[in-house]
C-alpha cells in the first residue's frame, strides 16, 4: 500500500503510494493508520488544508513551535511542486540540513514530515494542489518560519523572481534562527 523511501534528513521519511488507473482516471490512497504504524509513524490527523499555487510561488519555511508543533503529511494532488524540508531540531544529525523532492499528481509522493522540521515548496506548475494533513490543530500564536532564501538551498528559479507572501518574506534568516526544537 505505501512503500518508505529513505531521505537523507533523519525521520524525514518520503512515501511512494500505489493508485489505481483506469479508463475512468485515477484512485490514490493517501493516509491509513494501521500501513503507517506498520512503518512507525505513529499518526493521528486533527486538521487538513489545502492550497493552490500559481508556477513559481514558493512557500516556505513554514513550521508550529512547541506547544502546539506537529507531525504533517503532505502531497501534491495536482500539478507539481519542489517540496524542500529543513531540519530544524538542535540535537538532530541532520540539523541545518535541506530536502528537496518533486512532489506531483503524477508521481503520487507524499511526505511525511515529523515535529521539527520547517516545510515549504516551489510551484513548478500553475494551479499545483497541495494537501496537508497535521497532527495538530493550526495554532497562529505558535505558526513560525525561516524565511526560504536563507538555508544555503538553490532554489531552481534561474532568473525568475519568485511570488511570495510578505510575511514568509519578513521571517528571519536560518543564521539569526534559535530553534525551539
Amino acid at each position: 500500500m505505501f512503500i518508505a523511501r529513505p531521505t537523507p534528513l533523519d525521520g524525514l521519511i518520503c512515501l511512494e503510494t500505489k493508485g489505481f488507473a483506469d479508463h475512468r482516471g485515477t484512485f490514490v490512497k493517501t493516509f491509513h493508520a494501521a500501513a503507517f504504524a506498520e512503518l512507525g509513524m505513529a499518526f493521528t490527523p486533527r486538521e487538513e488544508f489545502y492550497s493552490t499555487s500559481h508556477r513559481h510561488v514558493v512557500r516556505g519555511m513554514h513550521f508550529q513551535a512547541p506547544p502546539a508543533a506537529h507531525d504533517k503529511l503532505v502531497y501534491c494532488a495536482s500539478g507539481a511542486v519542489l517540496d524542500v524540508v529543513l531540519d530544524i531540531r538542535r540535537s538532530s544529525p541532520t540539523y541545518g540540513r535541506v530536502c528537496a523532492l518533486e512532489l506531483s499528481a503524477t508521481n503520487r509522493l507524499s511526505l511525511f514530515i515529523p515535529q521539527g522540521f520547517a516545510h515549504g515548496f516551489l510551484a513548478l506548475t500553475d494551479g499545483a494542489l497541495m494537501i496537508y494533513k497535521t497532527s495538530t490543530v493550526h495554532d497562529p500564536a505558535s505558526d513560525q518560519g525561516i524565511r526560504w532564501n536563507s538555508l544555503g538551498f538553490a532554489w531552481p528559479l534561474g532568473e525568475t523572481a519568485p511570488l511570495l507572501s510578505k510575511r514568509d518574506q519578513e521571517f528571519p534568516a536560518l543564521a539569526d534562527f534559535n530553534s525551539p526544537f
